[in-house]
């Protein structure tokens, strides 16, 4: 009997997974425990497993397709087996396991559901399918080398095929500017080398693209179909901004007493953790405190319900090459000053390399956006739904103030707080952002 392949469910909040690629093609073979599909969903790359073996009988769906969760996506049994000319829509089996505990339907995924998620490792590997790994290594061709073109750079067979077929132009030709002219789609059968032995380099990939600029007409644009992480970052965006009526409050801190109490805290932090304090920590700290004070800022509002959160989750934006990822620190309010530092530089290292398990990515009451890092003085952050609010945090920077009728020169720091007015009213909302500003400028109570 052909069995099921259908989009898992890895999250309470995932209704939809989009579809990056399939790795195997109708008729082919598949093993138990091979690669058979790729998603995107909370952010994160995932690859499903084939939990049966036999043949791939039917793809109901392509790249970039948008399939609600638990959906039937495609076939595995024998060849001769008859199915469906089209998706019989949600999975029969799936029904009532998508009713369960987001852990509890994650082990389903695992034991009983045919299909296990395993997160995509990328950091300074070169992100492949494993078609063309093997390939790769049968002919001895660097990956690295290659320019992939799938979602986010990925290499597939096609890629390695072409770098094989072109093996006499790549001999002559660096791999970074091989891969700037496949990307300007520069011909570099035309050019001649500067380099070494008449070898192609940066500076002459460079050279061609203004020389090509001069020749097309002005209105020539760059133009990337949306899709992958941005899809989902943009659709998650438009749907927060258009649904929850945003509301933003903002308040100006003296930061003076948190970097007086940063100096102090430095060196018994470095020593304890080998890393060095940072105001985020510190800020994460304060708006952890608050949050256990105000229930309503830390709830969530799904399917016209407020949920008020019993522990603090704070999700932490961080940029990403082409996105925004936010994973979570959780039980914040528990935490000391020191193993918040060493959590939060871990994921936020994670974030950046890519190596993000799905559940660093969920659970978060509360997000917390700092551009602090920018010239970015005042900013309206979106909210992150479900969740009822967000923090901005803008730069810290040195302004005259008036303190007991005196004229000082403070470091001073703009807190902007963006809020779902269906859940929050702007007095709360507003005591909420008093009562932040009140700690971290008597930052020494978050040491109680």
């Amino acid at each position: 009997m052909a069995k099921e392949i259908f989009m898992p469910k890895l999250s309470s909040t995932m209704e939809t997974g989009t579809l990056l690629e399939w790795f195997k093609e109708e008729g082919d073979r598949v093993e138990i425990g091979e690669p058979l599909f790729e998603i995107l969903t909370d952010k994160i790359n995932i690859e499903v497993e084939a939990y049966d073996e036999g043949v791939l009988l039917k793809k109901y769906f392509d790249t970039d397709d948008q399939v609600p969760v638990n959906h039937v996506i495609g076939y595995i049994g024998q060849a001769d087996e008859q199915v469906p000319a089209e998706s019989p829509g949600e999975s029969g089996e799936s029904n009532e396991s998508s009713e369960q505990p987001v852990q509890e339907e994650t082990e389903t995924v695992k034991d009983e559901k045919r299909l296990v998620a395993t997160s995509v490792i990328s950091g300074t590997k070169p992100r492949a399918t494993p078609a063309a790994k093997r390939i790769a290594k049968t002919k001895q061709v660097d990956l690295t080398n290659v320019a992939g073109s799938g979602p986010n750079g990925r290499v597939h067979v096609k890629d390695v095929n072409q770098y094989v077929e072109e093996g006499q132009v790549h001999s002559k030709i660096t791999p970074l500017a091989n891969k700037i002219a496949q990307q300007e789609n520069i011909d570099v059968t035309t050019i001649s080398g500067s380099g070494l032995n008449g070898k192609i380099v940066k500076q002459d990939i460079s050279t061609a693209i203004q020389e090509k600029n001069i020749k097309e007409p002005a209105s020539s644009k760059k133009r990337r179909k949306i899709g992958g992480m941005r899809k989902i970052i943009s659709d998650r965006m438009s749907q927060s901004a258009f649904t929850a009526p945003h509301v933003t409050l903002t308040s100006e801190v003296d930061m003076t007493k948190v970097k007086e109490l940063r100096t102090q805290l430095l060196p018994i932090i470095e020593k304890q953790t080998s890393l060095r304090l940072s105001y985020t920590e510190v800020i994460i700290k304060a708006v952890g405190l608050v949050l256990s004070r105000f229930p309503a800022v830390n709830a969530s509002f799904i399917d016209d319900e407020i949920i008020y959160n019993d522990t603090v989750h704070i999700g932490l934006a961080v940029a990403v090459p082409d996105g925004l990822m936010v994973p979570v620190l959780k039980d914040v309010n528990q935490k000391g000053l020191a193993d918040l530092t060493t959590e939060a530089k871990d994921i936020g290292k994670r974030a950046r390399e890519q190596k993000l398990l799905p559940d660093q990515l969920k659970g978060s009451t509360f997000t917390i956006s700092n551009l602090g890092m920018y010239a970015i003085d005042v900013f309206t952050p979106i909210i992150n739904q479900p969740e009822t609010a967000i923090l901005g945090v803008g730069r810290m920077i040195e302004k005259p103030v008036v303190v007991n009728d005196n004229i000082k020169i403070r470091p001073m720091m703009t807190l902007s707080m963006s809020f779902d007015h269906r859940v929050i009213d702007g007095a709360p909302a507003a005591e909420f952002l008093t009562e932040l500003k009140r700690v971290l400028e008597n930052p020494f109570e978050l040491l109680v």
